[in-house]
């Protein structure tokens, strides 16, 4: 980790097709079904030509999961093989794309979400940046079990402000009555749209716009599992319209002037983390692990992770972020061995303030965000300062906009 402020000046510079064009030089997964690996994809494909050249093209990397799962019969919901299907056939598949977008596909991989690695999605952001080249919105399909740790990782990383869109379905392809083909259709559909270029990552699912950052699955199988707690959604689909009804702060941090000229330089300085992988190797994504506290919890776990070299250490604590006294003496000890902390709660909604040192709050971010952006801290920086401011600003996400509205004082 010792050189990333060293080529911080550097960031911007590095070319990424170098990067994504080793990203894109991946083995093609099997599905769970054991069926052979097929010739790796390097370039998206051209499925869908818009009857209107003027429409925008949309590039669909697809890495399988439910949306992608063939079924035991057309009614077995929850007995399925994800990840079989290939993104190209489900496309043609799918009525009336020529009325939204020029549609590529890319076949990134095809297992489901919880079988990828921190180095694969390291990959994963890089193709999808790639295709942002020359694509005007890309979506991203994957299964939906780990689908808010994917779509936030893309949030921190993917440097291009177009619209980046995830999804995925709570049943497979080929049962009745699947919610596959239409979250396929309106996550394009919201993609082709623009509205949500400068917003991040967001996610579409049972026709419900949300950020990643704040989203969550709360449901096993229900196909409204998608929540955001106190902050909801940021807007729906009907039809072909996209309404947004709210920004996130992500986007709103384009308009802070900071005592600058709004320009687009300006507004992607202000927009863009400093988590930016084509100025670091995959390696140097560091470990991190979550700690789930309960009543008398001991802090065997942390001693263990600590003594395995783990870089990080969330912590889910009850409340507001509170851990057991036994958890409390481990992290104590961990700290002085060098780890570092984030502190989150458990209650599935609220903020985490306060901290010191190398305990640092994780404000309004579950466990599992806050272990990504931990990952990220640590990996661009060195020292637990550098270290926790990243950490703070990107979990805190504010934005102040005042300055650039117009004063309502009167002479």
């Amino acid at each position: 980790m010792s050189f990333h402020r060293n080529v911080a000046a550097l960031r911007g510079r590095v070319p990424l097709a170098v990067a994504a064009a080793v990203a894109l030089m991946l083995v093609f997964l099997p599905g769970a079904d054991g069926a052979p690996a097929q010739p790796p994809q390097t370039v998206p494909k051209s499925v869908v030509r818009a009857a209107d050249d003027a429409l925008p093209t949309v590039t669909v990397v697809a890495t399988g999961g439910t949306m992608a799962g063939r079924s035991d019969t057309p009614t077995s919901f929850q007995r399925y093989r994800a990840g079989t299907l290939l993104m190209e056939d489900m496309l043609a598949e799918v009525p009336n794309l020529d009325e939204v977008a020029n549609v590529n596909s890319l076949q990134f991989g095809n297992k489901g979400s919880g079988g990828y690695t921190i180095a694969e999605l390291y990959d994963l952001s890089l193709a999808v940046d790639n295709a942002l080249k020359t694509s005007d919105g890309v979506v991203v399909t994957t299964g939906t079990d780990t689908m808010e740790e994917i779509g936030y990782f893309l949030d921190l990383t993917v440097q291009s402000p177009k619209p980046v869109v995830i999804t995925g379905a709570m049943r497979p392809w080929t049962v009745i009555g699947s919610d596959a083909q239409a979250n396929l259709f309106n996550a394009i559909v919201t993609a082709a749209s623009g509205k949500t270029a400068w917003f991040g990552t967001v996610l579409m699912l049972n026709d419900e716009i949300h950020a990643v950052r704040d989203v969550t699955k709360t449901s096993s199988y229900r196909m409204d599992t998608f929540q955001t707690p106190e902050f909801g959604i940021l807007g729906y689909v009907d039809d072909l319209k996209v309404r947004i009804m709210r920004m996130p702060a992500r986007a709103l941090r384009v308009f802070e002037t900071r005592g600058r000229v709004v320009t687009t330089a300006n507004a992607l300085r202000n927009w863009r983390t400093p988590f930016d992988l084509t100025t670091i190797e995959k390696a140097e994504l560091p470990r991190v692990e979550i700690f789930y506290n309960a009543q008398e919890a001991g802090g065997e776990a942390i001693d263990a992770w600590a003594a395995a070299g783990v870089e990080g250490i969330v912590t889910a604590g009850t409340g507001a972020g509170g851990i057991s006294g036994a958890a409390s003496q481990a992290r104590n000890r961990a700290v002085q061995a060098g780890v570092m902390f984030a502190s989150t709660t458990r209650t599935g909604s609220g903020s985490v303030y306060g901290g010191s040192g190398a305990v640092f709050p994780a404000d309004s971010l579950n466990a599992p965000h806050a272990r990504l952006l931990l990952m990220m801290a640590l990996a661009f920086n060195d020292g637990v300062d550098e270290v926790r401011a990243d950490f703070v600003e990107w979990a805190s996400l504010q934005a102040d906009i005042t300055s650039a509205l117009p004063s309502l004082q009167t002479s």
